[in-house]
This record gives structure tokens, sequence and C-alpha cells, in this order.
């Protein structure tokens, strides 16, 4: 795959499809999702259903993630080949982020 032309088209990442991505490392379903990303960011991040579905929606037809199985009506997802390459992507670019931050500004405790 090109990875600049993933780059152009995918990124940067919002937070919630960032956190959806890095979700489906394990197979889940839309609520299971919501409820993680509440539960590894304490809080400070909690998915609505209009935007969980939309990105899960969206991300199934671009590829970046598939549905696994189906429990009691509930799709189950998990991240696509091309979906982990988006999210090198963005690992890549929110390290590059970071180390200018920490560079120019130091440590500001």
């Amino acid at each position: 795959m090109d990875t600049e032309k993933l780059q152009k088209k995918y990124l940067p990442l919002t937070e919630a499809a960032y956190y959806v991505l890095i979700s489906l490392n394990k197979p889940r379903h839309g609520y299971r999702i919501m409820l993680y990303v509440k539960e590894i960011t304490n809080g400070r991040i909690n998915i609505g259903a209009g935007t969980m579905y939309g990105n899960l929606s969206r991300m199934e037809k671009e590829g970046l993630i598939n549905t696994v199985a189906e429990e009691d009506r509930k799709k189950i997802y998990e991240i696509s080949e091309k979906g982990k390459i988006i999210l090198k992507l963005e690992l890549a670019r929110l390290e590059e982020l970071l180390s200018h931050g920490k560079s120019e500004m130091g440590d500001l405790k």
C-alpha cells in the first residue's frame, strides 16, 4: 500500500477514530468499544452512539476494520491490516509532535 496516499487520506485521525482503532486490537462490538475508551481515558472521552456507529460504518466501508462475528444482533469488529498501517502512521505522527514539543518547551512541570 502507498503510505503517502494513506497519510493524505486519513491523517490526522480524530481522537474518536484513533481510539476506535486501538480498541479493535481485540475484537469488540460498538458498545464494548465505548466502555473500553471511557475506561482507558479515565472518563475523559465518552464516545456517543452516533459518533461510534458513524466511525464503524465508515471504517468498515473503507477497509480499516472488518466484521469478524455477530452476537445477539451485535457486529464484532477488529482492525484490518490497512487499519494497522493507518494506526502506525498516526502513532509516528503523534510521536513526532510530542518530540518537537518536548524539544522546544523542555520539561513543563
